[in-house]
């Protein structure tokens, strides 16, 4: 049944647990549970304020929160959020992400030497594996790019000279690095729409191919019910509902408390 707490062979890669996060008097999420499997696509919707971005923040300690986090049945409650990016549990943001004086290829080496850089005392004593490293990390970065659907053209471009739609591929790209285990996407369809909207599908189903743990933040519901296995529906910072697209649709708490409001 939906919802219910995976055991044994179907233990899940990500785990959350009565997360918790209050700032001040305010209470952002309270016991919010969820799980995720490698593999598969997990939505989260709800209206605005409903603690759908404290959810992301909590998960990877971005916050004071209180609950359990669990990556491959492991807990890392207590790493902080370098630590679970380097373990393979990483974020988008609503915003894009990305050094706009670099061009794409060298964002994506950024991205890679974080995961293939040398200590400092080997850059200094042996600068030729160092050079190894970087010509490694371009490598790398190139086959992450083309891999991803971004065309080899566009590599050499700044992120402010191309389209929109492919700041947002590349944002979530970055974060993917060198192979995340679990990635948390804020709302990735966020001023998109048409050729671009299908692009991100695409994106989000090769994750999914890849053996990655998706979560999704979004709004919209076309997108959403399109490419997620489960939904969890938040609603003023707690669990409203949990289900496949077909189940959520049809539930009436979720068609009250959202998808039945005026947008």
């Amino acid at each position: 049944m939906a919802g219910e707490e995976p055991t044994g062979a179907d233990e899940p890669l990500l785990a959350v647990k009565d997360l918790t996060v209050r700032y001040g008097a305010l209470t952002a999420l309270s016991g919010m549970t969820w799980h995720v499997a490698a593999g598969e696509i997990l939505g989260i919707i709800g209206p605005n304020g409903a603690g759908k971005s404290s959810c992301f923040a909590a998960v990877t300690n971005a916050v004071r929160r209180q609950g359990d986090v669990r990556l491959a049945g492991r807990s890392v409650t207590g790493l902080p959020t370098h630590e679970l990016a380097r373990q393979g549990l990483r974020r988008t943001f609503q915003h894009n992400a990305f050094f706009g004086e670099l061009t794409l290829l060298e964002n994506a080496m950024a991205a890679m030497l974080r995961e293939h850089s040398t200590s400092l005392a080997r850059s200094l004593l042996m600068p030729w594996g160092e050079a190894a490293t970087r010509r490694r990390a371009e490598t790398a970065a190139t086959e992450l790019l083309a891999s991803f659907g971004i065309a080899p053209a566009d590599h050499g471009k700044r992120p402010g000279d191309i389209a929109y739609g492919t700041q947002r591929l590349l944002s979530i790209v970055l974060a993917y690095g060198a192979g995340a285990r679990a990635l948390l996407i804020d709302e990735p369809a966020a001023g998109t729409g048409g050729a671009d909207m299908q692009r991100l599908v695409d994106l989000l189903v090769d994750l999914r191919r890849r053996g990655v743990a998706v979560v999704v933040i979004e709004h919209h519901m076309d997108l959403i019910m399109t490419v997620a296995d489960r939904i969890v529906v938040i609603d003023q910072g707690r669990k409203l509902a949990e289900g496949t697209p077909a189940e959520i649709q049809r539930n009436d708490a979720v068609l009250e408390a959202y998808l039945g409001r005026a947008a």
